[in-house]
């Protein structure tokens, strides 16, 4: 089958350009500024523009074990209906990836649900070393280690293991840093103020500014001491952004970072607002912290634009803050919320491009993905940026049926995204027969 996209704006490497596009056999077959394909479906883009789909590198699709919550087919359709054309999911499901049995039957998940193309990171703890090191990164994205609370046996505070891993695991290390014991202390000063009764505006002081940047920093020091290729989740504060490097360069830079859309759109004003929904970890903090994040990801302290969509049921986040999950579901409006933030000044189409694609398929060394290239597999997104539409429960895909930014008007859409060549999303419809594929990895230094 091939596929022509006919007068597109084209978003790509720095640039943009109108241009036709030919996909052939999944693949990017050509490129220019007119191609006759007769024997082509033809999809004319006049109007739309034209990007590489979103690699999102940390999602919670929930499975197995938590499908209350979500699954990888509803939360991967979201992720196509938003112009996410691959994910990275995360290791604490039920049972937690710590074993490569374990991991490998999450990839046949993906094979059988993914609607996109999919990569599951393999999960670390106190005690599971030996499995960590038989992983093998050609064929998996990467480590996952949390340097902070997690769920289970997660939690990875033994100074020797930690020191295990960044000396001898030979693929990337994904972290999630908040300090525990600074965590717990500020938990006891809140529960000695306000009882059982702790208000959501309280998870910012709770999950503090410190507990973030020690255990950042803790993570830069292990990875600089062994030389690890180390990428730092959910940035949340202006103080951990001196940790990192502006250089642009990608292949020579090991010690790279992420922001996640909640921290770049939302303020610990909105907690008064939106409460629960926006309650993650590491915590939305202030308004100076956010415009610091803004402010990084033009700079290129920050690598990478990513979403933790962590879905639960809306009945679990009724509950009071102490009992109550952090996590919510951003996957299907990460790009429309960009999108906004470029109709605001604050970001620009080709910066968007970078942030979302073209640097995860870098950190991650993801094989013939993340650009427009003849050769390249052909996940792409088409947006019409003048398309305004309210998020409501009846348009949101993720199986939780909320999210933060329900009643909110996008004033860009998405119309098309595909995976592989496959035309897995077409205005407002998902094609549920279409799977992704199993992401590949250059490994090496």
């Amino acid at each position: 089958m091939q596929t022509l996209i006919k007068g597109a704006t084209l978003i790509n490497e720095g640039s943009r350009s109108i241009k036709d596009i030919l996909i052939a056999d999944g693949r990017i077959k050509e490129i220019a500024d007119t191609i006759d394909a007769p024997q082509a479906t033809l999809i004319d883009a006049k109007g739309l523009y034209l990007m590489p789909g979103l690699i999102d590198d940390q999602v919670h699709f929930r499975e197995p074990g938590l499908t209350h919550k979500a699954c990888i087919a509803t939360e991967s359709a979201a992720a196509a209906a938003g112009g996410v054309t691959s994910f990275m999911e995360m290791p604490n499901t039920n049972p937690q990836t710590l074993t490569q049995e374990l991991l490998e039957e999450k990839y046949d998940l993906g094979a059988k649900n993914a609607r996109v193309n999919y990569s599951f990171f393999m999960g670390a703890s106190n005690d599971n070393l030996e499995e960590v090191l038989k992983t093998d990164f050609s064929k998996v994205c990467g480590l996952k280690v949390f340097m902070g609370s997690s769920t289970g046996n997660m939690l990875v505070d033994s100074k020797d293991t930690l020191e295990a891993i960044f000396k001898d695991a030979k693929g990337l290390i994904a972290v999630h840093c908040e300090d525990e014991p600074t965590v717990r202390k500020n938990m006891e000063r809140m529960r000695a103020k306000y009882g059982e009764l702790v208000p959501m505006s309280a998870h910012p002081w709770i999950r503090s500014e410190e507990a973030c940047y020690l255990s950042s920093s803790l993570a830069v020091e292990l990875a600089k001491k062994y030389g690890a290729r180390l990428h730092v989740l959910h940035i949340s504060t202006a103080k951990e952004l001196s940790l990192f490097s502006d250089a642009k360069t990608t292949y020579k830079k090991r010690i790279t970072a992420e922001a996640c859309i909640h921290h770049l759109w939302f303020s610990e004003k909105d907690y008064l607002e939106k409460g629960a929904l926006i309650k993650w970890n590491p915590a939305v903090k202030t308004p100076a912290d956010r415009e610091a994040l803004r402010n990084a990801i033009l700079t290129d302290r920050i690598d990478v634009i990513a979403t933790d969509h962590a879905p639960h049921t809306w009945e679990e986040k009724q509950k009071p803050y102490l009992s109550c999950p952090s996590g919510g579901p951003l996957v299907q409006h990460s790009l429309v919320a960009l999108l906004d933030m470029m109709h605001a000044g604050l970001i620009s189409l080709e910066q968007i491009a970078r942030k979302t694609a073209h640097m995860p398929a870098e950190i991650f060394r993801i094989k013939d993905r993340g650009y427009i290239r003849p050769g390249y597999f052909a996940d792409i997104v088409l947006v019409d940026l003048d398309s305004p539409w309210e998020v409501t429960e009846e348009n949101i895909l993720a199986q939780c049926g909320w999210s933060p930014f329900i009643g909110h008007t996008f004033k860009s859409e998405v119309k098309h995204t595909f995976v592989n060549g496959d035309h897995v999303f077409d205005n407002g419809k998902i094609n549920q027969n279409i799977r992704g594929q199993r992401l590949s990895f250059h490994t090496g230094d």
